[in-house]
């Protein structure tokens, strides 16, 4: 990446709860024109060992007082780029005012179904060279592609791969039949089983915590960022930012239960409820959503 070629245009957000921040820019793409590009800037987690660089710099202190410092064997931000980055990219990463939305099942099929299908499959190609093994080979940690839908196990990008405090994996169906939660039905309840249980056994034998087991939380969004299947699984310990909050995650043992319950034939739970969740004034739901009334 040549960053001495970024140019930068106006920052999108600035969030001081995960003191990250967005900025967008250009940068030149193989034939050397600009394109946009997103950088988003975030603190990293402090690990454990940072502690006694901490007590080395600190001689003297009084009750409740704060200083600047800076550690030096400590990286200090990760970066993630998006390029080249789309008007949807730009408007996602983009300040916003968040609305409670109530999607029945009628306004699913009327204006939600139709949105999702409207969707160019080079918004997910990314995740198709994933399950094609084109890229992110070297990472992925568990396939599995003997059930009524294959899935895979692989770090998140938002994960560095150190800290524990951190760990973020992502599971992703291998086939494209299934778009969102709403998708989901009994039949599904076998797989969702399996990725729960691989997940805390790739976790157990993989990594610890002082020792201890990691607790882990697994869970689906809705709306999702975007449409083919996949289910977060963060160390149950990770600081809840929007992305975890109630109204847009729904944990995995939850949704097995809902749909064990459905009847073995009929309309499942899921096509029958209405989701209520916040979503951004950027999206490209919203107007659609907000001129349905």
């Amino acid at each position: 990446m040549d960053w001495k070629a970024f140019k930068f245009e106006r920052i999108l957000n600035q969030d001081p709860a995960s003191h990250a921040i967005s900025f967008l820019g250009t940068l030149p793409n193989p034939e050397g024109a600009h394109e946009p590009a997103i950088i988003r800037i975030e603190k990293t987690a402090l690990p454990k060992s940072s502690a006694k660089e901490f007590a080395q710099i600190i001689h003297d202190t009084e009750k409740y007082s704060w200083y600047f410092g800076r550690l030096k064997s400590i990286r200090d931000v990760k970066i993630n780029v998006i390029f080249p980055a789309t008007e949807v990219h730009i408007r996602k990463y983009s300040q916003q005012d968040i609305v409670l939305i109530q999607e029945t099942p009628e306004l699913y099929e009327r204006v939600v179904k139709p949105f999702i299908a409207t969707f160019p499959p080079s918004r997910t190609k990314w995740v198709d060279e994933i399950i094609a093994g084109r890229k992110e080979v070297d990472k992925v940690l568990h396939r599995d592609d003997s059930g009524p839908f294959g899935y895979m196990i692989i770090p998140d990008m938002k994960w560095n791969l150190e800290t524990v405090s951190d760990l973020y994996l992502l599971a992703l169906c291998t086939s494209n039949g299934i778009k969102s939660l709403r998708d989901l039905r009994k039949v599904h309840v076998p797989v969702l089983r399996n990725i729960r249980d691989e997940a805390t056994n790739i976790v157990k034998t993989r990594w610890k915590n002082d020792g201890k087991d990691i607790s882990l939380r697994m869970f689906v969004h809705y709306q999702p960022s975007y449409y083919h299947f996949h289910i977060h699984i963060v160390n149950a310990n990770h600081p809840v930012g929007l992305g975890m909050a109630v109204g847009q995650a729904h944990l995995l043992d939850d949704i097995i239960s809902l749909l064990e319950l459905d009847p073995d034939d009929g309309p499942s739970i899921i096509e029958r409820m209405t989701f209520t969740y916040g979503l951004g004034e950027q999206h490209g739901l919203y107007p659609l959503l907000i001129g349905a009334g």
